[in-house]
């Protein structure tokens, strides 16, 4: 008897008995792979008992989660305050972006904590790694590596030396021989992940996967390797620039869309405390398309530079461009420039860019976006010691943000005296002292007390 096959997406993980060119789910072409279908157990038709009773809720004991503080304090910051032991943590980066490298300094903290850490490389030797660490200064007392794919192998091991945190670099390398299917395909990313899910909670062991991304960026794998994990965390940045930015964009245990900014240098990576300081440093001054504004990456302010450059064109249909923002906002606020803050901008080419290689897409950009594409129009400039946020809206009102009270504190902090603000947010920025605030409710007086 011919063995059973099925089509499942190597994105989203939807299956099917026949291939498809288009994935219906996730709409990706070509993504389906065929594999095996593993025969199952007939099952009794009698439904037996269930082996565990629903209890209320009231009767429920809630414990307080137990952390370990890594001692790296933008890590701490996005985990949430530390590592949740039986927790288990997925990190994600491009190929050379620091995953490695961060996770062996996790393991140097810990360590200095006399916690036991066992390290499994499904990609490289214990010699390679002994190398790196000797490049980071990880003495490796408490640190077990072991070089092997075999899950079940890994899980035995782990039983057996009961450590801290289990480290898997990385999911896609790991294979369970009870699965028909190659390695990294999505059944076996799955059902590895779900093993590592179980060892982790059932032996109260902090489990940390590295996962590989695809082109776009996301996670490769299926999409409910992003379900079973507790925490995801992505890893940002040029592989050739010096700053990484680890943002979390799930979190059971915290608060997620929190981010933490890092320094790559000769021996690891290096805490960047102040982000906002960072993101504006060499920053030019007293130039026209360059405006400062807050933003709130998860519970934190910073500020960020907002450039703008307005030329001439010969061509029928000028270029828009955005660099680290939402491209079709920027369209639609060079619309309402056009229409409410009459501005001739349909023979002018358009290029916005965040500063820092930053990628936000939240709409309190927006007043510092159509300011600064409109001092680049005009040639006229934004005061260097002025910051701008707010959303704007299709008839040119400026609609209020969250959070105001932290952006302007943020601001303050930094020395900035003058501060943009919606209307609507004018009660509760008047809370903060020391600071010249303007509100503002058009696109017009936008542009007139942001612009000299």
């Amino acid at each position: 008897m011919a063995a059973k096959t099925r089509y499942i997406c190597t994105n989203c993980g939807y299956e099917t008995i026949k291939w498809l060119g288009k994935c219906p789910d996730c709409g990706q072409f070509s993504t389906f792979t065929e594999e095996a279908v593993e025969p199952k157990n007939k099952r009794s038709g009698i439904v037996q008992a269930a082996a565990l009773k629903p209890v209320k809720l009231n009767t429920v004991k809630a414990n307080v989660e137990g952390r370990t503080k890594t001692d790296i304090g933008e890590l701490d910051i996005v985990l949430g305050g530390g590592f949740v032991q039986g927790s288990l943590t997925l990190v994600g980066g491009d190929p050379g972006i620091g995953k490695s490298t961060l996770l062996l300094q996790i393991c140097q903290k810990l360590e200095e904590k006399g916690k036991t850490i066992l390290y499994v490389s499904g990609e490289e030797s214990a010699q390679q790694i002994k190398l790196r660490a000797a490049r980071l200064g990880v003495e490796g007392e408490k640190l077990l590596l072991l070089a092997e794919t075999d899950v079940n192998s890994i899980l035995a091991t782990a039983v057996d030396t009961m450590p801290d945190m289990l480290i898997i670099d990385s999911i896609q390398t790991m294979f369970l021989d009870s699965v028909a299917s190659a390695p990294g395909s999505v059944t076996q990313v799955r059902e590895a992940a779900n093993r590592f899910m179980q060892l982790a909670k059932g032996h109260n062991i902090s489990v940390v996967l590295v996962g590989h991304v695809t082109k776009d960026g996301s996670l490769a794998g299926p999409r409910v390797l992003e379900h079973i994990v507790d925490t995801v965390l992505y890893f940002e940045g040029q592989r050739n620039g010096n700053y990484r930015l680890l943002r979390s964009v799930k979190n059971r245990f915290g608060g997620t869309n929190e981010i933490g900014v890092f320094e790559m240098s000769g021996t690891g990576l290096k805490e960047v405390k102040n982000p906002s300081e960072y993101m504006l440093s060499g920053r030019p001054e007293d130039v026209p398309g360059s405006v400062i504004t807050c933003i709130m990456e998860g519970s934190r302010p910073m500020l960020i530079e907002v450039q703008s450059l307005v030329t001439y064109t010969n061509f029928g249909i000028p270029r828009r461009m955005a660099t680290g923002t939402d491209f079709n906002r920027v369209i639609m606020l060079i619309a309402v420039l056009e229409k409410c803050g009459d501005l001739q901008l349909g023979n002018y080419d358009s290029y916005v860019n965040l500063a820092g290689g930053m990628k936000i897409t939240e709409t309190s950009l927006d007043c510092a976006v159509a300011v600064a594409i409109a001092s680049a129009y005009t040639g006229k400039k934004v005061s260097p010691d002025t910051v701008i946020f707010g959303e704007v809206g299709l008839t040119g009102e400026i609609r209020g943000v969250s959070m105001v009270q932290q952006r302007v504190n943020e601001v303050k902090k930094l020395g900035f005296t003058r501060c943009v603000i919606p209307r609507a947010n004018l009660k509760e920025a008047a809370a903060v002292k020391g600071i010249d605030i303007l509100s503002v409710n058009s696109i017009n007086e936008l542009l007139k007390v942001s612009m000299k």
